[in-house]
């Protein structure tokens, strides 16, 4: 069983990212690219996490809290190199005898499975440091992992300092480690900054081992994708392309259908049910779940929502919403925060739900605003009907009963409430309680003028 701590490096700023946003906390596959990183570490066994922050640090820490994340974090008050920045966390691991992981907060690819091996490699192998490797298609200006006969590692050269000979050479340090932590935290002791940019670098730490006859390993990832770091907004996109091709080969694979992954954007964290169908210019994003048998799309969004079985909805867009069972929503339906559609209804075109419950079976046809409202049972509500919560001032609900029936082009004043039954003629502008199974008609009395027109027009 993997059993490890992770030091996750997140101190860098990103210059090449032009971004007041610390590069870490840019998002990739719906999640900041540090949490990416933290969710594979966990799931691969990591039983304590230490991120070491700089710039903007303090955001970087609060965006982690407010997701849950039980992290620890270190502060890097200059950034002095990333031997520097691992020896900021020696107080907290002075005591550890196991393994320490070394990841990097902007490798949002790295996979559950490539950290357990080489956690598992690592160990298997008695090896005082692993360096995880990539074979890269083009491996130009990246250090090269330069091996024994015996697999183990004899040097990592810099492409720079490379003979020709080591330059053909395609498998590359990705900046990723495993040290038995004793003797990490004492090589560093022995990490000077003799070099022209001033720093203390970690791949040092594995010459000071091998000068002590100790044995350094490498484990070569299978895909050299899953290494690969951002630095620039081309990268990101990148990286972006590559999760959304994996969730959705992932989705396919459980029993959903995608009519066409090119144009279908799905979050790492979004579950999907069986016998889905995701049409194209789908986005569901990040704390969504959809049930089985449904038909979502095409042009949807939907964030944060829970959608059950069979439901179908085209042209819409939904956030921080439930909705149940066999629910129809048609094109151009806006689902706000607060709202629960329940089994059954019908939704069809142009309206807009707010902070309201819809009771089972009832029909919202279309162009209606239904905000602040309980609305019960087989409740029709007339095209154009709009509940009007605000007084310019406060919001308020209006209650709508089971059966009721409310007529075209209605504006309910509230807070009012219709009871079970009643109904309301069309037109009507209602403001005080419709009483149980009576019918309401709050509009003018029509009055025709004879020869208005006539006159007018002299």
């Amino acid at each position: 069983m993997s059993d490890f701590v992770t030091i996750i490096l997140a101190a860098g700023k990103g210059t090449r990212m032009k971004s007041k946003l610390p590069k870490v906390l840019h998002k990739a596959g719906g999640k900041a690219m540090v949490q990416q990183v933290l969710d594979a570490a966990k799931a691969a066994g990591a039983k304590r996490q230490i991120v070491v922050t700089g710039f903007g640090g303090e955001r970087v820490r609060e965006a982690l809290e407010q997701l849950g994340e039980q992290a620890e974090f270190v502060t890097q008050e200059q950034q002095l190199g990333t031997g520097h920045a691992v020896k900021m966390t020696a107080p907290l691991l002075k005591d550890e005898q196991g393994t320490v992981m070394v990841l990097c907060g902007d490798t949002p690819l790295l996979t559950s499975e490539l950290l357990k091996k080489l956690f598992d490699e690592h160990v298997a192998a008695k090896a005082k440091a692993t360096v995880l490797t990539a074979v890269m298609p083009d491996a130009t200006g990246y250090g090269r992992i330069i091996r024994k006969a015996d697999g183990s590692v004899e040097k990592i050269v810099e492409h720079k300092d490379a003979t020709e000979e080591e330059r053909k050479v395609r498998e590359v340090n990705s900046g990723i480690y495993c040290f038995d932590a004793q003797a990490l935290f004492a090589s560093l002791e022995h990490v000077t900054n003799d070099n022209a940019q001033g720093e203390y670098y970690l791949p040092d730490v594995l010459e000071i081992l091998q000068k002590q006859g100790e044995k350094i390993w490498a484990v070569a990832a299978d895909d050299y994708e899953e290494t690969l770091g951002v630095n620039s907004r081309a990268q990101l996109a990148n990286a972006e392309r590559i999760l959304r091709q994996r969730k959705n080969e992932e989705l396919m694979a459980e029993g959903v259908s995608i009519i066409d992954p090119a144009t279908t954007f799905v979050d790492s964290d979004v579950v999907v049910g069986r016998d889905t169908v995701l049409y194209p210019m789908t986005y569901l994003e990040s704390g969504t779940v959809i049930g089985e048998n449904c038909e979502i799309g095409p042009s949807v969004r939907i964030q944060n929502t829970k959608i059950g079985n069979g439901v179908t909805g085209q042209f819409l867009y939904a956030h921080d919403a439930v909705v149940d069972d066999n629910v129809k929503l048609g094109q151009f339906v806006h689902l706000r925060p607060g709202t629960h559609i329940c089994e059954g209804v019908k939704i069809d075109n142009f309206i807009e739900v707010k902070n309201s419950t819809i009771g089972k079976g009832s029909k919202l046809p279309h162009l209606s605003y239904i905000g602040d409202c309980d609305m019960g049972e087989n409740v029709n509500m007339g095209c154009g009907t709009i509940t009007v919560n605000y007084d310019g001032k406060k919001k308020f609900r209006t209650k709508i009963g089971n059966n009721a029936f409310v007529g075209c082009n209605s504006n309910l004043v509230a807070p009012v409430t219709v009871e079970d039954g009643a109904y309301i003629a069309a037109g009507s502008t209602i403001t005080t309680t419709v009483p149980a199974n009576s019918l309401a008609v709050g509009r003018a009395r029509q009055k025709n003028i004879t020869g208005w027109v006539d006159k007018r027009n002299r």
